[in-house]
Parts: structure tokens; sequence; C-alpha cells
């Protein structure tokens, strides 16, 4: 029988969704060269080289058997929330924040990695848990604390964006697993209801106005509602095919606010209009959709949980920044997956993509229990 040219590890990674994801980190790549004013320095050359090491680091994880994905779910999760600890501790503080750990090479956020970890620790709990407790207390109240303890830290940060990702995986991860669903019918009513008071006793003075500013952003257009107003004249402005390259005004000269980050879809937008917003959209679509078909196709309920889970944790990512550049959702500090700038993010990301293609893995049956 005839030998392939090309090795085994390469030709049996997942390139249906691998090549249209570098092709948007290529384009995310063009952005921030864009908005670094037509520089590889600081955020293009970073940000592909972060992609190119992290994607390494997905494929190395890829090829990690199913028992050791079960082994390290509790440890990591406890490591992790080590991390929030010691950023409450001595973290460094940036924009009235709490929220970094420098370790001089990078500065990294502990509440991002949460994100996986409390998908892979939840998925590892109902794994063990007989199918018949899943609809009693036992099911909800560890789960629950699970969620509860690291989201609090986060909280107290503070950083509620990245609380509510936490508690958006883990709350996916329960109903995925089986938990009566009007259970959260009955958690989002009291939720609703709950809503009011948390807004004038528990937020703070920046995040009531946030959500102010989603409601009426025109309302001080040049103090709370600039960044909201800015970023829609930006994506508005962009047209059908965009400004071109390099001549976005916007970002360039300085009227949007973080063109690198949160804002880097406006940016984007400007310079290659709704054609480019249509193609991110797409290749989000073909991860999305192929992280969840993964899911379908998982052999158990431990590695069919992880990959919906680690799929959802991605896909809020899209979700809340998306909505929130485009003004339907208060502006919080979410980047948008493989274009925007920032390390912890994209590792998360990657964590989450390299999980997903180790279910890929055991479910073609190879090395699943090695």
């Amino acid at each position: 029988m005839s030998r392939s040219i090309v090795p085994e590890a390469i030709s049996r990674q997942p390139w249906q969704m691998l090549i249209p994801l570098c092709g948007l980190v290529g384009l995310g790549a063009a952005v921030l060269y864009s908005a670094a004013g037509g520089s590889l320095q600081p955020y293009a050359l970073s940000h592909v080289v972060r992609f190119c090491v992290f994607l390494v680091m997905a494929i190395v994880i890829s090829r990690m058997s199913r028992n050791l994905f079960r082994m390290a779910a509790y440890p990591v999760y406890g490591g992790i929330l080590v991390l929030l600890v010691l950023v409450e501790l001595i973290g460094a503080v940036g924009g009235g924040s709490q929220r970094w750990l420098n370790l001089g090479f990078m500065s990294l956020q502990p509440s991002e990695l949460m994100k996986p970890a409390i998908v892979l620790v939840l998925a590892r709990f109902y794994e063990t848990l007989p199918h018949a407790m899943t609809a009693s207390w036992r099911g909800l109240v560890p789960a629950g604390v699970l969620i509860g303890v690291p989201a609090l830290f986060v909280l107290i940060q503070p950083d509620l964006g990245t609380a509510t990702a936490v508690c958006f995986g883990g709350v996916v991860t329960m109903f995925l697993a089986g938990l009566p669903l009007w259970w959260f019918v009955s958690a989002g009513s009291a939720l609703l209801i709950f809503a009011p008071i948390a807004f004038f006793t528990l937020l703070h003075d920046y995040q009531r106005n946030r959500v102010l500013v989603f409601l009426d952003p025109e309302g001080d257009p040049l103090g709370t509602g600039y960044h909201i107003t800015q970023s829609k004249i930006a994506i508005g402005s962009g047209g059908i095919f965009g400004k071109g390259f390099g001549n976005g005004t916007q970002s360039h000269l300085q009227y949007l606010p973080e063109p690198h980050t949160d804002f880097v879809f406006a940016t984007m937008s400007e310079e290659w209009g709704l054609m480019g917003g249509l193609f991110v959209l797409f290749v989000f679509t073909v991860v999305i959709g192929w992280g969840m078909g993964v899911a379908r196709r998982a052999p158990d309920r431990f590695s069919g949980l992880l990959a919906a889970g680690m799929t959802a944790t991605m896909f809020f990512y899209v979700m809340i920044n998306l909505m929130m550049v485009m003004g339907l959702a208060p502006v919080v500090g979410i980047p948008l997956p493989f274009m925007s700038h920032g390390g912890t993010s994209m590792l998360t990301n990657m964590i989450c993509l390299g999980t997903i293609m180790a279910v890929n893995r055991w479910n073609q049956g190879r090395g699943s229990f090695s």
C-alpha cells in the first residue's frame, strides 16, 4: 500500500476549519497593521506570531488522550482558581481593574483561562454523575458552586463581562448535561426580577453608565456614548466595499477608541466594508458549525459536553463583541477572537480550539485512551 507524501499528523488535521481560520487571522493582521499606521509593530507581527505559536499548542492539545483530559480537569480548575486569588493579592492594576499577573514576558489574565476550565471541570463532573441524579439537587448545587466561586472572584476585580462569559459556558454545559428546562426558565425569570436591584446596588458607576449608554447612546454622544457612536460611524461609513486598505479615517484620526482590541471589527468594517464583515461572519460560522458537529458526533457524554461547551465559549466571544460594536449590547471588555490584539484572549480561544480538535480525533477512534 502506497504511503502518502504528507505526514499523517498534518493530513488528518481539520483543514476545512483551519484554512478559513488562517484567512481570518490574516485579515486581522492586516487590520492591525493599518490600525498601527502602516506598521507591523506593535500589533500585527505579534498577532501572527502568537497565532502560530498557539496553533502548535492547539495541535499538541489535540494529540492528548481522553483520560489525560479527565485526570487534568480538577487540578486545572484548582490551579486557575489559585491564580485568581493571586490576582487579588499581587495582581497588576490597569484601567481601574485588578485583572492581570505580570509574568515578565507577558501579562496573564487568569479569568480568561477560567472560561475553558469551567467547561472542562463540569464535563468531568457530569460524566461521573449518574444520569438518574442529573435532574436532582446533586446535579445542580455542586455545579453551581463550581461556577459561582470563580465568577465571584472575577466580579471582585471587577470584570462583569468575563464573569458573564464564565457563567455562560458553565450554564450551557449544565443545560446540555440534561438539567430540566424549567430550572433555567425559573432562573432566568428570577434574574429579570433581580436585575433592577443589582443595577442600583451592585454595579459600579462605570458599569451603570454602560447600560444607560446602551439604552440611549445619543444622549451623550461626546461623553459616555462616544465609544459606541464612533464605532457605528466607522461601520456605516465603510459601505459595501469599504474605504480601502489603510484608508480608514475613524481609527487613523483616533476617533475610534481601542481600534486594535475591542473595536477591531469596526476598524475592519470601515476599510473592508460589508464584504469584509460577511467574510468574518462566514469564517466564524464555519468554526462554530464545525465545533457543534464534532460535539454531535462525540462517542460519550464527557467528550460531547467538552466540545459543545468549548464551542459555546467561542460563540459567546463572537456574539457579545459583534453586538457590542454595533450598539446591540452594552460595551464590555470582550475582544473578537482571532482578530483582536491580545495574548491571553488568543491563548484562551486556541485552548478551546485545540480541545475541540482533540474530541474530533477521539471521534475518529485515534488514541482515545492512550
